[in-house]
């Protein structure tokens, strides 16, 4: 019988997206592998590839569509015998509750029939005994009900460990599980977020103003970081940094690498000074995981790079084992498809530390939020010629640069922290040890 191409979930993240645009027509032929559309997410615009051949039967969803949910039917793919004449006229209701998707798994579900004829979605997604959803087709999961499978005890060979039909065909049901232990209480619910849009709305009655309509983006950068002022225990470690030896080095290195196009800037010596600072100070190189601390090996920093209607914090991983010259023609790389919204989920998702400069824009000093579950972001400011008292006690004129280190208290105590930052300032102020 035809089957249904639903919503992918692109990201572990992804609730909704916009079908921005379809890449196959009706009556087109496609094998898995094959392109079937461009779907943007709250962050980048994706390739969606199928995973089944067939032919296209229907498109279900019209391009430019917004909003569409995960695990929606948004095409019908017909098998070989079949026509458009077999596809229902009135597209199939999605599940009660869909589980996420993983990019380019696209499994289809037909419903099954009961015994007095109406269609029976499939189960509901399962969850583990944490309570996280377990990542599962719609088929998958009804083949194990019908089965009478536990999902929890099969691993998932799809994309990122997704349950697909070929991992519960061959599986035979476990022996039943002992009988959970009583489950705490529900969380309290979140507190209020402020008034409602009505209520603001009303105080402004009477006066000129534009509604905007808030993206996915920025629906999620504000619910982020509501729930990061709300959750995370932020405090703040300021210090300043006298660049002049930076910015002689920088100079001097540049001179030497403009033969082979490479220009460094003094984001890319943040960048690397943080990442060997990290390595330095192991214990601060960790992230907040619910019940527990995870303590990374590698250096893998974030860096905010700004774009139009929000931002991205692309990760370099593995960064204290890298070049400067690597570092700025990978963040160079990062930053520009984060611009055009390129960028994978994997390339803007994990590390433990981030960097947000807004010495650029004239910014002098700032704190800036965690983004969860990272253990502290790098706040940093312009660098400006300053008053200084120099060594002999004379007074003399510096390039100074002021910073704040936003801590999870959680993660990193204060002392901790002052010796990571530490770190990070004498990287700066001595920057040929790290090359060394």
């Amino acid at each position: 019988m035809p089957t249904e191409i639903l919503m992918p979930a692109l990201s572990p993240t992804m609730e909704e997206g916009t079908l921005a645009k379809w890449l196959v027509k009706e009556g087109d032929t496609v094998s898995a592998g094959d392109l079937l559309a461009e779907i943007e997410t709250d962050k980048a615009t994706m390739e969606f590839e199928a995973v089944d051949e067939g032919t296209i039967g229907k498109l279900l969803v019209a391009e430019g569509t917004e909003g569409v949910k995960v695990n929606t039917p948004i095409a019908v793919l017909l098998e070989e015998g079949e026509s458009a004449d077999d596809i229902a006229s009135e597209a199939s209701a999605p599940s009660p509750e869909p589980g996420p998707q993983a990019a380019g798994a696209t499994e289809a579900a037909p419903a099954a029939k009961s015994e007095d004829g109406p269609a029976k979605p499939a189960p509901a997604a399962p969850k583990d005994d944490s309570g996280a959803r377990i990542f599962a087709s719609p088929l998958a999961r009804r083949i194990a009900a019908e089965k009478g499978l536990d999902l929890r005890q099969i691993k998932g060979s799809g994309p990122h460990g997704r349950i697909v039909r070929a991992d519960v065909e061959d599986a035979k049901p476990a022996a039943a599980p002992a009988k959970e232990a009583a489950k705490p209480a529900d969380k309290a619910p979140a507190p209020a977020s402020g008034p409602s849009s009505d209520a603001v709305m009303a105080m402004y009655e009477g006066r000129e103003f534009e509604e905007v309509k808030l993206d996915g983006m920025r629906r999620t950068i504000a619910a982020r970081l509501t729930e990061a002022k709300q959750t995370v225990p932020h405090f703040y470690l300021r210090r300043e940094i006298r660049l002049d030896a930076l910015m002689k080095f920088r100079a001097e290195l540049n001179r030497q690498l403009a033969p082979r196009g490479v220009k460094l800037s003094v984001n890319d010596f943040i960048i690397k000074a943080c990442a060997l600072a990290l390595q330095a100070v192991p214990d601060a190189n960790a992230v907040w995981a619910g019940d527990r601390v995870l303590k990374l090996k590698p250096s893998d920093v974030a860096v905010a790079v700004a774009i139009e209607g929000g931002l991205f914090t692309p990760v370099l991983k593995d960064a204290e084992m890298k070049s400067l010259s690597a570092l700025s023609a990978e963040m160079k790389d990062l930053a520009k498809r984060a611009r055009d919204r390129k960028l994978a989920p994997h390339e803007y998702q994990g590390g433990t530390f981030a960097i947000s400069n807004l010495g650029m824009f004239g910014i002098e000093n700032f704190d800036a939020v965690i983004n969860p579950p990272h253990g502290a972001i790098l706040a940093v400011g312009a660098g400006l010629k300053k008053p200084v008292v120099g060594a002999d006690g004379e007074l003399t004129v510096a390039t100074v640069m002021s910073v704040t280190l936003s801590v999870d208290h959680r993660v990193i105590d204060g002392a901790l922290g002052a010796e990571l930052l530490q770190q990070i300032v004498d990287n700066l102020e001595n920057p040929m040890v790290m090359l060394a």
